[in-house]
């Protein structure tokens, strides 16, 4: 085999070698920003149930129009 050759194979060797590892970094990224993704819609630690957030809009909207009963009188 010729030298050029030998020269040739071995950085297509190498251009193959960094798109590989180009792909598992691309992949590693990919799969712990989905993993956050499906941590924050599904996961039940940190969110707060739903319940809770209409009577506490019902709270805060009786808070408010008790003042204004309170002056038309």
């Amino acid at each position: 085999m010729k030298k050029s050759c030998l020269v040739a194979v071995i950085a297509v060797l190498a251009a193959v070698a960094g798109a590989l590892a180009a792909v598992a970094v691309y992949l590693r990224r990919r799969e712990k920003e989905l993993d956050e993704y499906e941590r924050l819609l599904f996961g039940e630690d940190t969110a707060a149930p739903a319940e809770e957030e209409p009577a506490e809009a019902e709270d805060e909207a009786e808070d408010e129009a008790a003042p204004a009963e309170d002056t038309a009188e």
